[in-house]
């Protein structure tokens, strides 16, 4: 049998066309549904009725505090019973928790949102008024008008008080975080102890520290130098204990990767650890100031107290704006209780701006650079760049161009040398 006598090959059957797979349906993680805000008011409008009727008409009760305290927890009995209704015990529990978190949430802000209102309120008649900034209260009495005399000579105070402790607190604060976390030893745990201990000292004990050992032992004179001291001690170690948790959140691999590429210990805390905890080392630097900022006794017992703007915290007696709001919230007077209360709204503002600045400066994300090295890589990728343009052109011009071109090299070598 020849090639020509085999018989022909039967063409392949097509193959049947591919069903069409079935359409996506986008899965709903979280989020809140109709049924969810529908429960809600339904549980807050009747455990509000319910409320009323048991202290207007049955209880013998009294008091918004417990009035709203009541409605809370009937509002999440019934909150609970509309949830058995329409869902299964898991995700009623689950839910529960959620508006838990969330009116714990929202109380906060509320209490907050109080706070800035009320004193907001109180101190607007003197804080309308320019001369509350521009000028202090020397050649003011008591009953002067609201138009007389500031807080400026404070508001510098405190602004100098807590720079100069800040100086102080956060670098100290921060190498016994890295001595306690990266070096450790025998030494860590006595440190870690006293950390600790001085976590919970009054801020009393850090002013009569202060006021015994430098300005009575020592000789130094009250000033907001002694008082930024005083701070310093109640600062610091807030900072440490904060530093040290956020830097043993940093992972282990990247001081074993620094390690493996022959870098020293000093060298991979400082270009590794450091700038990886840099979000979390700007919070504590943060809750330390946030501890300074707002004490009073420690600034009384060594910075004292006047009337007179003193721009010098190495020199003379000088005020901060929680001893201003202190000394003059308690007078009978209303003009000085309302310009108590228009330091505690500059004070407010102050603190604001401070937490801003410290989040701009040291908030970027681990590995986010600067301009300065994104222009700084940028300028060698240009380099780079053009040197790679010149080599394919030296390449495409032919072997002549290319010795021509070695050859002038090594002449303006020679002839530099």
């Amino acid at each position: 049998m020849t090639t020509l006598d085999l018989p022909a090959e039967t063409a392949p059957a097509p193959a049947p066309p591919k069903a069409a797979p079935p359409a996506e349906r986008r899965i709903r993680i979280g989020g809140v549904t109709r049924e969810d805000v529908l429960t809600v008011l339904g549980a807050a409008t009747g455990s509000l009725a319910l409320d009323w009727i048991l202290y207007e008409r049955v209880m013998p009760f009294s008091g918004a505090f417990g009035f709203l305290l009541c409605w809370y927890l009937l509002f999440l009995v019934g909150y609970s019973l509309l949830g058995r209704l329409q869902w299964g015990p898991l995700l009623v529990r689950e839910r529960l928790v959620a508006v838990i978190a969330w009116s714990a949430g929202l109380a906060v802000v509320a209490l907050i949102a109080d706070q800035i209102g009320y004193v907001s309120m109180r101190g607007y008649e003197a804080a309308q008024h320019l001369n509350f900034f521009t000028e202090s209260m020397e050649t003011t009495s008591a009953l002067s008008p609201i138009t007389s005399g500031g807080a400026v000579h404070a508001i510098l105070g405190s602004l100098e008080q807590l720079g100069l402790a800040t100086l102080f607190a956060v670098p100290l604060g921060i190498s016994a975080a890295v001595f306690m976390s990266e070096v450790g030893g025998r030494m860590a745990r006595p440190v870690r102890t006293l950390v600790e201990a001085m976590t919970a000292l009054p801020s009393i004990v850090a002013g009569l520290f202060i006021l015994g050992v430098v300005i009575i032992t020592l000789g130094f004179e009250k000033s907001g130098f002694a008082a930024s001291l005083a701070l310093t001690v109640m600062m610091m170690p807030i900072v440490t204990r904060a530093a040290e948790v956020v830097i043993r959140l940093v992972p282990g691999t990247l001081r074993e990767a620094s390690f493996a590429l022959g870098a020293s210990q000093w060298r991979t805390v400082w270009n590794v650890v450091l700038p990886t905890a840099r979000p979390g080392l700007v919070t504590a630097v943060v809750l330390g100031m946030a501890r300074g900022v707002g004490e009073t006794s420690p600034v009384l017992l060594t910075a004292g107290f006047t009337t007179q703007l003193n721009a010098n915290p190495f020199s003379d007696r000088q005020v901060s704006l929680p001893l201003y709001i202190w000394n003059y919230v308690k007078q009978p007077y209303p003009d000085m209780v309302a310009r108590a209360f228009a330091a505690a709204l500059a004070l407010m503002l102050m603190v604001l701006i401070l937490f801003v600045t410290a989040r701009v400066l040291g908030g970027r994300r681990p590995g986010q650079l600067t301009r300065r090295q994104r222009r700084r890589i940028e300028r060698g990728a240009r380099a780079a760049e053009r040197s790679a343009h010149e080599r394919r052109t030296v390449a495409a011009a032919g072997p002549a161009v290319a010795g021509a071109h070695r050859t002038t090299s090594g002449t303006t070598v020679a002839g530099a040398s």
